[in-house]
């Protein structure tokens, strides 16, 4: 088999095109929980710690220098942990969601997969039918 033909084989295999489909839905899930953490979530914890952006917290390290005109010669060192917070609170949304989500298809497939149920077993024979029985077998010794 040649090259381009094994390669075709593999990336039209069914799993590898359920991953591609994956990887394109959780990159716009990703996105929509990015807005909503940045768009919803973020802006009224902001309000109550003060009005303050998560991703404008930084602590400078070392202060820029400016010449005598007051340009930028070296910009300040800062290290942005807003921006640290705000990707932990966007990633454990992410995760809770996809968390919920796998659930919800567990629980879905385990319907699916629920086995019938056992058929009733058969009733127990009458006390009449039992002795029916052996009636008839008696009668069938004595011919």
């Amino acid at each position: 088999m040649g090259f381009l033909q094994e390669f075709k084989a593999f990336a039209l295999k069914g799993n590898v095109m359920d991953m591609a489909v994956g990887v394109i839905i959780g990159g716009a899930f990703g996105k929509i929980v990015t807005s909503l953490v940045n768009d919803v979530i973020m802006p009224p914890i902001g309000l109550l710690i003060g009005g303050v952006d998560f991703t404008d917290l930084k602590l400078t390290l070392k202060q820029p220098v400016l010449d005598a005109a007051g340009e930028v010669l070296n910009p300040a060192v800062t290290w942005n942990y807003g921006a640290f917070v705000q990707q932990v609170v966007d990633f454990t949304l992410l995760a809770f969601c996809v968390f919920m989500m796998v659930k919800v298809m567990n629980q879905l497939i385990k319907k699916k997969e629920a086995p019938a149920p056992a058929p009733a077993p058969e009733p127990k024979p009458s006390k009449e039918e039992l002795l029916l029985t052996e009636i008839r077998d008696l009668l069938k010794e004595k011919k």
